[in-house]
């Protein structure tokens, strides 16, 4: 225990040192931080056997948990990022995307998994579910600037908002795939009665309750802040970033609703308060660090499971490859195009907004979440582990060399 715990704090170390000189040594190289982080975790673990071996199956729970606190200081962060008024019409491509784009990478992936890798039905959706969302953590690079740091352009608060929201709302499909795995299981069949469950309790309920407790939270927290009293001290933006993360995520989860939804909104709404205040700058300067810290230490451990896993002699089949390639390079964009036709944007932008979507950690707390629950069988969760390690780290180096050449195509800030 004691060799693997001094062997942890050595990968932290590692981690951060990357974190800390990486904008020095490889801003001429198109190289990201992730793709650096994940290629050191992959070396150590193809090349140092004495590390103990990360099964994902067999440590779900680990991975659910480190991945789930990543997440939610990411959607803080993102929620705070925004200067962006809440105007129907300005929001309207984020909509668009929600709505259009995420259920339609949902059907082809899922239907991709099922003919493609021979997956159950609940499997199949779920595999859908978890690779649809742009992810909130490894999209930040391309997200917008810090509050108050001047003007929007519509390609970065759209790929913001989007991250921000839609892993909340790939939730329902995430349940829908447990449902339908956990009937399967006991030998039942999927009923509408299942169906109108769903819909009513996972859709409807879980959604707006979220939403609601969000506003609550993020406003009664501002209020708190913004008073007078607490205005005349300096208060922690530490402890603050932590507690409207904590608070709406709990109060969510207790009223059985979506905390990832709720964490967004507080932060959204808790943006909306004193909004030239120099205080939002400060709590999203700690979220980003935070968010960056714990990203470092996952994105080595992603990788060094990718190394074992090479290490360990796994063949991949040529489908796997494929499928992946076709999720990023085709079907994401061939969505977001879809969703955004008729829009008033430049062609650029719509394309690039469409082409960056970029899939991470929020796909590992999806997977290991839906896993844990204990309805899919082995060969299943087997299979779904392979294609979304692959679809991620793919994601990571190609949007990693394309992000900053591609958004050099959009308008810079109106």
């Amino acid at each position: 225990m004691i060799e693997n715990y001094n062997l942890f704090l050595l990968v932290c170390g590692i981690a951060f040192l990357f974190g800390t000189f990486f904008p020095i040594l490889f801003r001429r190289i198109p190289i990201s931080l992730p793709m650096l982080q994940v290629g050191f975790g992959i070396a150590m673990g193809y090349w140092w056997l004495s590390l103990p071996f990360l099964d994902p199956i067999e440590n779900g729970l680990v991975i659910e948990k480190m991945t789930e606190f990543v997440v939610l200081v990411s959607l803080v962060g993102a929620g705070l990022k925004l200067d962006t008024p809440l105007n129907w019409q300005l929001w309207r491509p984020t909509m668009r995307l929600l709505l259009i784009t995420m259920p339609i990478g949902i059907f082809l992936m899922g239907t991709l998994g099922y003919y493609a890798f021979g997956l159950s039905l609940g499997a199949a959706i779920l595999l859908g579910a978890v690779l649809a969302p742009t992810d909130p953590v490894l999209a930040s690079s391309i997200q917008v600037g810090p509050p108050n740091s001047g003007g929007e352009d519509k390609t970065r608060f759209a790929l913001t908002s989007e991250a921000g929201l839609n892993d909340g709302l790939a939730f329902p499909f995430v349940y829908l795939a447990i449902k339908i795995a956990e009937a399967t299981s006991q030998g039942k069949v999927v009923t509408s009665s299942l169906l109108w469950d769903w819909f009513t309790h996972d859709v409807l309920w879980k959604i707006i309750v979220g939403v609601l407790v969000g506003v609550a939270v993020g406003k009664l927290v501002a209020k708190v802040v913004f008073s007078d009293k607490a205005s005349e001290t300096n208060l922690s933006q530490g402890y603050m970033v932590i507690a409207l993360t904590l608070l709406a995520y709990g109060f969510a989860e207790f009223v059985h609703s979506y905390g990832f939804i709720s964490v967004f909104v507080a932060a959204l709404a808790f943006r909306r308060s004193e909004r030239d205040h120099d205080y939002h700058a400060k709590l999203h300067d700690f979220a980003e660090q935070s968010e960056g810290l714990f990203m470092s230490v996952v994105l080595i451990g992603f990788g060094i499971l990718i190394g074992q896993a090479l290490m360990s002699g796994i063949e991949l089949t040529w489908r796997v490859y494929i499928v992946s390639f076709v999720f990023l390079l085709v079907i994401r964009p061939l969505g977001g195009m879809i969703a955004l036709a008729g829009m008033d944007m430049q062609r650029n932008e719509k394309y690039v907004i469409s082409a960056l979507g970029i899939r991470g950690l929020g796909t590992l707390y999806y997977l290991s979440y839906a896993l844990n629950q204990g309805f899919f069988d082995e060969a299943d969760s087997l299979k779904l582990w392979i294609v979304c390690i692959i679809v991620i780290l793919a994601s990571i180096v190609i949007h990693g060399m394309t992000a900053s050449k591609l958004l050099k195509l959009t308008p810079r800030p109106r």
